[in-house]
């Protein structure tokens, strides 16, 4: 045990590819984060209204979530780093071509192309980063990999407001093209390890759409991404409905929150399990949304976002964790694309579910039935520890 714990502390993270991997990402979550707050008041600026704006997050989910199965595939006949500076080209040129669209079905043509460029870009810096980082050390590892994203989470939303307000939605989308082009020259910095490099395979290759070993995490995760849909596609809307109009500082405490949990989130995976992760954290997203449905001050929406953020920011890196390692290195693309695919299914199937209790109700609604979700995750996730257990009581009972 004192080896293994020696061996923990001393083996290798901080690179420089790992961190040119980590900022690379960093930017491509910037911007999607960017277009969060503000793509919503483009698809009203342009004529649609609450159904468009779940449409036009769903259907950048589905486009990412047809496009992973095949990033295993790509994997095994091309370079993988070469695949991933190819998805953020995609993702820059979409960007970018946004405000040539002038109504909403020109806006979900561009939206397909980038959600299939943003699904082989996010696919890949998983996999690249899950090789730089040493196995033993993968739960922490992954988790400063995703601050990467939550700094981006924090800023993004900011500047894309900023943006508006400051200039117009030109800017805000050229300037979101500028900073994927750099995290183009970011990921062709990183290096990958010798004994990682991809070799060809001849014959067919077999698409893999689902890898069975990861469907129970990748489960839960497809909860949280109906939950954190509520968050990411109409919180700007349920603040203008409840006169909220700090959003950037929302989103701010949100990244803040998620920044320093996962900063010893990763660790504490590393040593105790997923368990004592996930548990407490869906019981503070739970809180989290629970104050945002009852939200009247500034107070109780900041809480909210802090509450939310402790959740989240632990949860998403623990679950990518656990998926990691129930597989072999050379199957991490398989299990991304599930991990990935499952929680778009849920962000975009949450956006279109939502979209229409808001076109019912009301945007305020949307936070009572995320609560409902993360209940049934936290109850499927105790009974499949008691199941678990159970199973590994009676093969000791067994052996005996």
């Amino acid at each position: 045990m004192e080896v293994q714990v020696e061996k923990i502390h001393t083996a290798k993270m901080w690179s420089l590819s790992f961190i040119f991997v980590t900022l690379s990402n960093a930017f491509l979550f910037m911007v999607f984060e960017m277009l969060l707050p503000t793509l919503p008041l483009f698809v009203t600026a342009i004529g649609g209204g609450a159904k468009q704006v779940g449409l036009v997050t769903g259907i950048f989910m589905i486009s990412a979530i047809a496009i992973r199965p095949f990033a295993g595939v790509l994997a095994k006949r091309f370079n993988k780093k070469y695949l991933l500076i190819f998805g953020i080209v995609i993702s820059a040129c979409s960007t970018g071509a946004y405000y040539l669209a002038s109504d909403v079905s020109v806006l979900l043509l561009i939206r397909l192309i980038h959600g299939a460029g943003f699904g082989l870009a996010t696919t890949y810096f998983a996999t690249i980063a899950a090789e730089i980082i040493p196995k033993e050390r993968r739960g922490e590892g992954i988790g400063y990999f995703g601050v990467g994203e939550t700094i981006a989470v924090s800023v993004g939303p900011m500047i894309g407001i900023a943006a508006l307000e400051l200039y117009d939605f030109e800017r805000l989308f050229l300037g979101g093209m500028s900073i994927l082009l750099l995290a183009v020259l970011m990921a062709a910095l990183v290096r990958r390890r010798p004994e990682a490099k991809d070799t060809a395979e001849k014959g067919m290759v077999k698409v893999k759409v689902l890898e069975r070993r990861v469907l129970f995490p990748s489960f839960l995760i497809l909860l949280v991404g109906i939950a954190a849909s509520g968050i990411m596609s109409f919180f700007s809307l349920y603040a203008i409905e409840k006169g909220f109009r700090s959003v950037g500082m929302f989103f701010f405490l949100i990244a803040a929150a998620s920044f320093f949990i996962r900063l010893i989130s990763g660790k504490v995976f590393d040593r105790f399990g997923a368990a004592a992760i996930l548990i407490p954290a869906s019981i503070s997203s739970i809180a989290g949304l629970s104050i945002l449905y009852i939200a009247q001050t500034n107070a109780m929406f900041f809480t909210a976002a802090i509450c939310y953020g402790f959740g989240f920011g632990s949860i998403f890196p623990a679950i990518q964790t656990w998926c990691i390692n129930l597989v072999e290195e050379h199957e991490h693309e398989d299990a991304m694309g599930t991990f990935f695919n499952f929680f778009d299914m849920g962000i975009g199937g949450g956006s279109l579910l939502l979209g229409v209790v808001a076109t019912i109700y009301s945007y305020q609604e949307l936070y009572i039935a995320s609560v409902l979700v993360y209940l049934l995750f936290l109850l499927l996730y105790i009974l499949f520890i008691c199941s678990k257990r159970k199973r590994r009581n009676n093969v000791g009972r067994a052996e005996q």
